[in-house]
């Protein structure tokens, strides 16, 4: 749509209920926006959601988004009331605080509170992607640490918008990229295509890498030999490329997706070779 629209949240896209949460969701501009209300003594449930990013901003009442020693491993307690507007990385607790419920507008970690992908230390198949910046030591020698940090938060904010837009799950931040999960391998391309183009207008350069595998959620994030697989593809990847297993490639190929064969790469740390492939466009 061209021009300027609005939707509001007394008329949302989505309404979600559970025990001691209710969220009114709209979908605009690319960003899921929701309205938020925990009742008095809620806490986060310790499940696949507890590892969300959350940007908030209170409207009424007290909210911890960390806390005790599951928060950030050195029992930080970080404490939110009406108008503090906080970015809480992946990995902590959160709980409603006092006896009125907790009011907040969110715009990120949405999806992934209000989705959970499957119950506590269960397995399950997902489409992994690793990005990475090429020759960021390089950028931030040039430019400066402060030029520097403010364009990797940019790219990371613009990166996190992508996710949301593509029904990607952030997981972990790696170095100078992100790791996130999706259903479905050509949503992880299409959405590492995006990231790639966008960094491409800030004058980065990044590189990625998507494989399908099995994965157990731990209450330290991710775990498998899938992602150990991903990230090696991601690693042997060169600039603006984003290199592809064998079975994400198959999976991803009915969508109309086009790829180039780059034949047989050893990965480091994992026995044998696996043939890859360059994403090169979609339908």
């Amino acid at each position: 749509m061209s021009g300027p629209y609005k939707k509001n949240l007394r008329h949302p896209d989505e309404s979600v209920r559970f025990e001691g949460v209710a969220e009114d969701i709209v979908e605009i501009a690319g960003f899921t926006v929701a309205r938020t209300v925990q009742d008095p003594g809620w806490r986060w449930p310790r499940t696949p959601a507890a590892r969300a990013r959350c940007v908030n901003l209170i409207t009424s009442g007290w909210s911890s988004q960390a806390g005790g020693e599951r928060s950030f491993g050195d029992g930080t307690l970080l404490e939110w009331g009406p108008d503090d507007v906080f970015d809480c990385p992946p990995g902590h607790d959160g709980y409603t605080i006092g006896d009125e419920p907790c009011q907040m507008i969110e715009w990120g970690g949405v999806r992934t509170f209000i989705a959970p992908r499957t119950a506590f230390g269960d397995r399950f198949l997902a489409a992994l992607l690793f990005t990475d910046l090429v020759e960021s030591t390089a950028v931030l020698a040039r430019i400066g640490d402060v030029a520097w940090h403010e364009l990797l938060s940019e790219h990371y904010n613009v990166a996190r918008g992508e996710l949301e837009r593509s029904g990607g799950k952030e997981i972990d931040t790696t170095g100078d990229g992100l790791f996130a999960t999706f259903d479905a391998p050509a949503r992880a391309l299409r959405c590492a295509a995006s990231i790639r183009d966008t960094a491409g207008r800030q004058g980065l350069a990044i590189r990625a890498g998507v494989h399908v595998g099995e994965v157990t959620i731990t209450q330290d994030g991710v775990r498998g030999i899938a992602v150990h697989e991903a990230a090696r593809i991601m690693s042997v990847a060169r600039a603006s490329d984003i290199l592809v297993s064998d079975i994400a490639r198959a999976l991803a190929a009915p969508a109309g997706l086009a790829f180039e064969d780059r034949g047989e790469v050893a990965l480091k740390g994992i026995e044998g070779s696996r043939r890859l492939h360059a994403y090169l466009h979609g339908p």
